[in-house]
């Protein structure tokens, strides 16, 4: 499988009055064409840093420093004019509050043309309503000729989300990025929006990143799994790997924390152990093509 994306060595600080602070350290992976990754892990692991660094848009308060190539070109220190030209069109992300990243004051429809506007202004007004309906029907909108003109208030949570993916995937691009896509929904909008992106997957044969903090979710959608705490990748593996083959105590006790219909009520759900404060050690290979960080005290076994 080709490499669309690959990301080597990539480590990320903010700045502040007080010096800078490290928050992804030297990670690195790579995404193959047609392939959907999982980033799990919990607030402040660097999860959404990561893409944010792939489409630029950390701006003058991080240093960035190692490579993210796209179709082999380097995307890391690229003018911002060039960097425009990967956004919406090759590299298209979708945002997880999407009341907060749609304009209130704007028309759905003209958001949605907006976007490809920006990268294909000789398109006619005739093409583009054309298209964004197209877009709009994609991704199962419900009388989208008659909501054209709505403003995002006048939607549901789960039909503004809808309208975030039809943005994205309207100039076609190779990788999506969903950053918590799910995380504000309850669990039946969940579901329809993870099966919209699976369909939206095979139609387009779209390559997708995808951010989560919920195991659960990622585990339906992801053929291999990046297990990331304070900014360090801990495991990494396909999802049968990471979910049936735990090797790292991080990932278990993240399992351990999902209650399901077998889980003792009488229990509690599992900690993160102290031992994690720091990561420490080098990744290791515990299996063909999974990838575990040593952790003091911690055996590196297949359960």
């Amino acid at each position: 499988m080709a490499a669309l994306l690959e990301v080597r060595d990539l480590s990320i600080w903010f700045r502040t009055d007080k010096g800078e602070v490290p928050v992804v350290h030297k990670l690195s992976f790579s995404l193959g064409e047609g392939e959907v990754i999982g980033v799990v892990g919990e607030s402040g692991s660097g999860k959404s840093v990561t893409a944010l660094a792939s489409l630029g848009l950390l701006g003058n308060a991080a240093r960035v420093e190692g490579s993210i190539r796209f179709a082999g070109e380097e995307l890391l220190g690229l003018p911002p004019n060039a960097i425009r030209r990967f956004r919406g069109q090759k590299i298209a992300m979708i945002f997880q509050e999407p009341m907060t990243a749609l304009n209130p004051v704007m028309r759905i429809g003209e958001q949605i043309a907006e976007a490809l506007r920006t990268h294909h202004p000789h398109l006619s007004e005739r093409e583009i309503r054309r298209q964004v309906l197209e877009s709009m029907h994609a991704v199962a909108l419900a009388e989208p000729e008659a909501r054209y003109r709505d403003y995002p208030h006048q939607f549901s949570g789960g039909q503004r989300q809808r309208i975030m993916i039809a943005m994205a995937i309207i100039s076609h691009p190779r990788l999506l990025i969903a950053d918590e896509p799910t995380t504000a929904l309850d669990v039946t909008v969940q579901a329809q929006i993870l099966d919209l992106l699976r369909d939206l997957r095979q139609r387009y044969g779209l390559t997708m990143i995808f951010i989560s903090h919920d195991l659960a979710v990622v585990e339906k959608i992801a053929d291999r799994v990046l297990v990331m705490r304070r900014g360090y990748l801990l495991e990494a593996g396909s999802r049968e790997q990471i979910f049936l083959q735990t090797a790292h105590p991080y990932t278990r006790s993240l399992l351990g924390a999902v209650p399901t219909l077998q889980t003792d009520r009488q229990m509690p759900l599992a900690t993160v152990p102290s031992l994690l404060e720091a990561p420490a050690g080098e990744l290791m290979e515990c299996g063909p093509g999974h990838l575990v960080r040593d952790a003091s005290g911690a055996s590196h076994h297949r359960n």
